[in-house]
């Protein structure tokens, strides 16, 4: 399968959401407003895994990209597909969303949003990930992963916001 790498449009993103949540759709679950997010994040975090894993093995054994494979994730943000990137020698074992893994927890949900959302430092990310999932990732991998979603998180909070944001409070009192 081939899929074009089309820039993700925070803007257009940004503008769908609102119109979103003015229509009432969840902000979660199947068709939920921040699903299309985490699927770019994910997307991005494996292909950062995949770039650390090949600057290993590329010397040696002329290891290299062989496109991607279509993956359907079930996750409490909703069901959707990504496509995971794949090496020529089969080497490569995402840890993000490990092979023949289906099923993401609100863990998983939860460490990709505040890795990349709190702008912690790399040892904080490796120590994060060795204490919730066990998993030990070298500061190249972290590294390979944050350099492709840093400028897509710094578009997405320098995008120009609404001058108004209209709320209403309700509160009442019965007996």
């Amino acid at each position: 399968m081939k899929e074009e790498k089309v820039p993700f449009d925070f803007e257009a993103f940004a503008k769908q959401a609102a119109e979103d949540l003015k229509a009432g759709k969840p902000m979660v679950g199947k068709d939920g407003i921040f699903t299309p997010l985490l699927k770019r994040l994910i997307e991005a975090s494996l292909e950062g895994e995949l770039d650390a894993h090949l600057d290993q093995t590329r010397k040696p054994a002329k290891n290299r990209r062989n496109g991607r494979s279509t993956k359907n994730l079930q996750s409490p943000l909703g069901g959707f597909e990504i496509f995971s990137p794949r090496d020529r020698n089969s080497t490569f074992e995402p840890q993000i969303v490990e092979k023949r893994q289906h099923k993401i927890t609100s863990d998983i949900d939860a460490q990709i949003l505040s890795l990349y959302g709190r702008g912690m430092s790399y040892s904080d990310i490796q120590q994060h990930l060795s204490e919730m999932y066990g998993l030990e990732v070298s500061d190249g991998t972290i590294s390979a992963i944050t350099d492709r979603i840093i400028p897509q998180i710094k578009e997405w909070q320098n995008r120009p916001l609404e001058s108004i944001y209209p709320v209403i409070w309700l509160d009442a009192m019965h007996f």
